[in-house]
């Protein structure tokens, strides 16, 4: 089932798989019955895109310039992206890793939080559309992958650098996004975002429980061994300010990041 989302292109044929997916599995967990079996099959490096968007190095970009129409549809094309990317990872770690034996609830935890990233790709694709553009009208990062790349056979450095590093820095940046729609009293955009910051403080709740959960069962420093894998697999310094209201929620102490921080030794 993980494999099939990986493989399809189309974002809303994916994501509408993606829910179909989760759905199934949900019923399998309901009144305490017996999950669906955690089988094996093998997931592609890269998982599967559409002809659109073209796939840009980084810094050849556009910068975005929210002030303007163009530069919110260019940065809510952005986080589009980015939520699609997320869809892929849920589903990615639990197709990767299956020959590590996990409890029923690291699936759960996933699905669902491929479940909701699908959400937050639909409502962003939504919100493009009332604005006159769509999913794929503008190039985008073609790095997004290279995190579940480089920790392709690493759960820890999967868990320690996609929700506790990359999906927390979307609790510290989304309140400013908020501020900046709400300024151009952009109702619906606004609206989608607050679901996507609620939401996400689960995901990298789930990355921080499963990595003390395995730290834990392997008797290992949990603060040291992040601190190890985001500097082996993260490229560059943390970059504060953090929202460390949101990150302490999601189970994230100072601890953690601050040492990693730009300007830190």
């Amino acid at each position: 089932m993980a494999v099939e989302v990986l493989t399809t292109a189309d974002g809303r044929a994916k994501t509408a798989l993606s829910h179909a997916h989760a759905a199934t599995w949900r019923a399998s967990r309901a009144d305490g019955g017996q999950p669906i079996p955690v089988g094996r099959a093998t997931p592609p490096l890269r998982p599967a895109r559409p002809p659109k968007p073209d796939l840009l190095d980084p810094r050849d970009v556009p910068r975005r310039r929210p002030g303007s129409a163009q530069g919110r549809i260019a940065l809510l094309h952005a986080l589009a992206h980015i939520e699609l990317n997320a869809v892929d990872l849920h589903w990615d770690i639990i197709a990767r890793f299956t020959d590590r034996p996990m409890p029923p609830g690291f699936y759960d935890d996933w699905v669902k939080s491929a479940d909701e990233e699908s959400k937050h790709f639909n409502l962003l694709c939504d919100c493009l559309e009332a604005m006159g553009s769509h999913y794929g009208a503008l190039p985008a990062h073609a790095g997004m992958w290279r995190a579940a790349e480089d920790t392709a056979e690493d759960l820890f450095g999967r868990l320690a650098v996609v929700p506790m590093v990359l999906e927390a820095r979307g609790l510290d940046v989304t309140p400013g996004l908020i501020a900046t729609f709400e300024k151009a009293g952009e109702a619906q955009a606004i609206a989608a975002l607050k679901v996507i910051y609620a939401e996400e403080v689960h995901h990298v709740a789930y990355g921080a429980k499963w990595f003390n959960w395995l730290c834990g069962r392997d008797g290992l420093d949990p603060t040291g061994v992040f601190h190890d894998l985001v500097r082996r697999y993260f490229h560059g310094a943390l970059k504060p300010p953090f929202n460390e209201e949101k990150r302490a929620e999601a189970g994230l102490p100072p601890d953690f990041y601050w040492p990693l921080a730009e300007g830190t030794d």
